[in-house]
């Protein structure tokens, strides 16, 4: 790790403009390109890692909007669908 903090960070990939499974493909492809770029950044650089904290932030989903002042989503978006895979890249 490069930080002060020595722990990791999440994939550096674009949801901007996120609308349906095209996009998403493009957002894994960024970070996978990042992945292995930068091997030793992302927190959670295993599948194994990455795979836990994926379902820990598919349960966080109600909470996260929560705290951004919006209503949990009753179905997902693709922009969702992409912001939590990149979120999972780098959760604690």
């Amino acid at each position: 790790m490069n930080s002060e903090y020595e722990t990791g960070r999440h994939a550096h990939a674009s949801l901007a403009g996120v609308r349906d499974h095209n996009d998403v493909a493009q957002v894994i492809e960024e970070m996978r390109n990042d992945l292995l770029a930068h091997p030793n950044e992302w927190e959670n650089p295993t599948l194994e890692r990455y795979l836990d904290a994926l379902a820990a932030i598919l349960q966080a989903v109600p909470q996260l909007h929560i705290n951004r002042g919006e209503q949990p989503p009753t179905a997902p978006t693709w922009k969702l669908v992409a912001e939590l895979l990149v979120r999972a890249t780098g959760h604690e």
